[in-house]
């Protein structure tokens, strides 16, 4: 069979989904995207592009537009109770000294260019999502919520920690998740709390308050520490809210205010800091692409970047292994994962500590000494 005659369907419309979507597309390949939501989902911090990253966005002829919308922070400040600033890290000045090249750019703005790049060559269902799914001899049968059938040669789950495909062919996602006693909530508002292109964190013992200001709008972090996990339904954004407001509920600095913000605001999001590890990202006919397979955590700072580089290696391994996807899937799983391996061990190793201090001693070390920028 032709690979144009070959429908291989993506679970999933962010960046897994899309950067997959372009590479299968780039290869040959029929290509549906299914997304629960009604459309693209909008909200969430911005994208670091770096490293390898920067190469691969190239290849996709995405640069020239990430380079053009890029956010430059300038300062990153570590306040007390008092609000005083206890240090500033240069940002764009040490970056610069140092030779780092790195691109940061919206969230909802990345998401709108790479959609914009497949659109017209890819078919997306909103508003649907996969429930069931069967194979035969000659692919994957997959059932979707709005009752319609279709088959598939292969099946892409790049749909997210809470993955469908995931629970549907792997096993639950407790089978794979590892908590890292942590929660976060994200709250984007309209305005500026602060001086735009400048970060200013708070912390107290297992409590971090950290706000990210650009382009007239600043994002609201919350994490909070929790030897458990919480028990709560992730789609029920209500309970979510209740759970930080009781979190909070007495922290100092500017807590009173932003949690007020938050209550307001029309855009929260709410998970744990979790770590999906997976034996293999790959099973029969289906494989799984970023957070599905891999959630590094958002305490990695490059959940987007490591989605399109895994897609990327995903199609590295399909050329390397043209019309025989058992082989690029063992690729995938042998050549991605040492990457993977490293930047998982980075978070639980250096990122949590740097983020959430454990003790006001270990507070104050952070803030004297800064986190590495």
């Amino acid at each position: 069979m032709a690979l144009k005659d070959k429908n291989v369907l993506i679970s999933g419309a962010s960046f897994a989904g899309l950067s997959t979507a372009y590479w299968m597309n780039k290869l040959g390949y029929n290509v549906t995207v299914v997304e629960v939501a009604g459309s693209l989902k909008k909200g969430g911090t911005p994208v670091n592009i770096m490293e390898n990253t920067i190469d691969i966005v190239k290849r996709m002829g995405l640069f020239e537009q990430i380079e053009a919308n890029k956010i430059t922070m300038e300062t990153m400040e570590f306040k007390n109770s008092d609000d005083v600033t206890e240090r500033i890290d240069f940002v764009k000045k040490d970056r610069e000294q140092r030779g780092d090249v790195e691109y940061e750019i919206e969230r909802d703005v990345l998401l709108h260019i790479m959609f914009d790049a497949v659109k017209d060559d890819v078919e997306f269902i909103f508003g649907d999502s996969i429930v069931s799914l069967t194979e035969d001899a000659d692919g994957m049968n997959v059932a979707f919520k709005s009752g319609q059938q279709r088959s598939f040669h292969l099946v892409f789950g790049c749909d997210g920690i809470h993955s469908a495909v995931k629970k549907y062919w792997f096993g639950k996602e407790s089978e794979f998740s590892h908590f890292l006693k942590t929660y976060f909530s994200i709250t984007i508002v309209n305005k500026l709390l602060i001086r735009e292109n400048t970060i200013q964190m708070y912390n107290e013992p297992g409590r971090m308050i950290m706000l990210n200001a650009y382009n007239n709008k600043t994002d609201i972090v919350l994490c909070f520490s929790s030897e458990k996990e919480i028990p709560y339904d992730y789609r029920n954004e209500s309970e979510q809210r209740n759970i930080i407001l009781e979190q909070f509920s007495g922290t100092g600095w500017r807590a009173p205010e932003l949690l007020d913000e938050v209550q307001k605001s029309k855009t929260f999001y709410f998970d744990k800091l979790c770590q999906m590890k997976m034996p293999s990202w790959t099973k029969r006919r289906v494989a799984l692409v970023g957070d599905a397979g891999y959630c590094a955590s958002p305490a990695a700072g490059r959940g987007g970047s490591l989605a399109i580089d895994g897609a990327a290696a995903l199609a590295n391994a399909f050329k390397k292994y043209p019309g025989d996807f058992e082989l690029a899937f063992r690729e995938y799983n042998e050549s991605f994962r040492p990457f993977i391996e490293e930047v998982q061990a980075d978070v639980v190793n250096f990122g949590l500590e740097a983020l959430m201090p454990a003790t006001e001693e270990t507070i104050r070390k952070r803030n004297i000494e800064g986190i590495g920028f």
